[in-house]
């Protein structure tokens, strides 16, 4: 069966990237990263893509009018490198209704929170400020309307004591490395399938944990 071809959307280091190419590398992986594009020149991520031999692109936001013109430069792109489904990983453009609908249901991201807990920026000092004892990351399919969309799957990660904002990140970062590439295979290997707005997965679980904290 023909892998599915992946174009990874980043505008810095590309953390989420590595955990992507890195599971990719395997030729048994259900997906092969075709293109890594940046709407910022000279990042990090695009070092990480070349090292692996995977294409890269910089379509820089700055020398596009306005949004739909950025974005439909970016749709260009990613077809020409014949992408099929698009990963977001650290891209920090909010792209237009149009460019979600071109690409809708072929597009997921990953946002450093429990979904629909803390949409949007600061996840994890929000999460410390209200005293959450969970927090995570959560892999979903994108919608117009930020951080919403049917959800893939979730990382929970336990809140310690004495964490900071970045301890937290950190603990959170090394989850969405873990869960990332997962919801992708998942995706490749068809046990992912989106009715209307709903997710509908097949995938069976041999047993069903708890995670608490305390435990």
């Amino acid at each position: 069966m023909a892998r599915l071809k992946v174009g990874v959307l980043i505008s810095g280091r590309g953390s989420n990237l590595q955990a992507l190419l890195d599971a990719a590398s395997d030729p048994s992986f259900p997906a092969e990263i075709v293109l890594v594009a940046s709407n910022v020149p000279g990042v990090t991520g695009l070092e990480r893509a070349e090292k692996a031999s995977v294409a890269t692109a910089t379509v820089n936001h700055r020398d596009y009018e306005n949004r739909v013109s950025f974005d439909t430069a970016i749709t260009q792109t990613l077809e020409k490198a014949g992408v099929e489904f698009v990963c977001l990983a650290g891209f920090m453009r909010l792209v237009t209704k149009e460019f979600v609908e071109h690409w809708h249901n072929r597009m997921i991201n990953i946002h450093p929170a429990l979904l629909p807990l803390f949409p949007g920026l600061d996840t994890h000092q929000r999460a410390l400020d209200e005293g959450c004892k969970l927090h995570g990351c959560t892999v979903h399919y994108v919608r117009h309307e930020m951080d919403s969309g049917p959800i893939v799957g979730q990382a929970a990660v336990p809140v310690l004591s004495d964490d900071t904002e970045s301890s937290l990140a950190a603990r959170v970062l090394t989850a969405e490395h873990k869960l990332y590439p997962e919801c992708l295979r998942l995706i490749a290997e068809g046990k992912v399938t989106i009715e209307g707005n709903e997710l509908i997965s097949p995938v069976i679980f041999p047993e069903v944990g708890m995670i608490c904290n305390p435990d």
